[in-house]
């Protein structure tokens, strides 16, 4: 169960959902050895730390919208993970923030689009970047995507007491620790009562 057929449509949809996702997370396993070689670590450091072991799959519908200037398909945020993975149709709509103006991601057939999430700089203390984005409304068509989200073993509370923070690697006297440490509970807890806009690390900085 490593590929998907030439017509796909002739198949169960949950055939179709464990073959992407069996997919999707060897390519999360490859960019976490990536990354972690990238910030200066093993390339098993993120991997070891689970950081690949739990994936949340979502779709998205964005209908067309008679006036898209009045609204936004989704507000502007960062996500509240250690990596996304997007796949998007061809309609368009999603913008990243970049050197404070918004940016447009064109779809490209047969990519997809990696965001960092909020976990990945905590952890790197800040070597690694999340990535403000929203999603504009489309007065043609009706937009659909699919967001495969890297994410901590549990958001509940009491089910994930595991501290995340700056790896000790990382941090010398010339690199001081940029984050104070959180659990995921608490993170998530003043994730969902910030502002749209503002940032979840914030609060964490020391």
């Amino acid at each position: 169960m490593d590929s998907i057929p030439s017509e796909p449509q002739s198949l169960p949809a949950i055939y179709i959902v464990m073959v992407y996702s069996k997919q999707v997370h060897r390519l999360g396993i490859t960019l976490f050895e990536v990354l972690s070689e990238g910030i200066g670590l093993n390339s098993n450091h993120l991997k070891d730390m689970e950081c690949a072991e739990n994936i949340t799959f979502l779709g998205h519908y964005y209908p067309a919208c008679p006036e898209p200037e009045l609204t936004l398909g989704a507000r502007s945020h960062s996500d509240a993970d250690f990596l996304t993975m997007l796949l998007q149709d061809q309609l368009g709509g999603l913008q990243v923030f970049h050197e404070n103006q918004w940016i447009d991601v064109p779809p490209i057939p047969g990519a997809l689009i990696v965001n960092i999430g909020d976990f990945l700089p905590l952890l790197s203390n800040d070597k690694l970047k999340s990535v403000n984005h929203r999603v504009i409304s489309k007065q043609e068509g009706s937009r659909i995507s699919v967001a495969c989200f890297f994410r901590t073993e549990s958001f509940e509370p009491g089910d994930n007491l595991r501290c995340y923070g700056p790896i000790k690697e990382l941090l010398s006297d010339e690199n001081p620790p940029v984050y104070k440490e959180t659990t995921a509970p608490d993170y998530l807890k003043h994730y969902y009562s910030k502002g749209s806009g503002t940032s979840a690390l914030s609060h964490l900085k020391l």
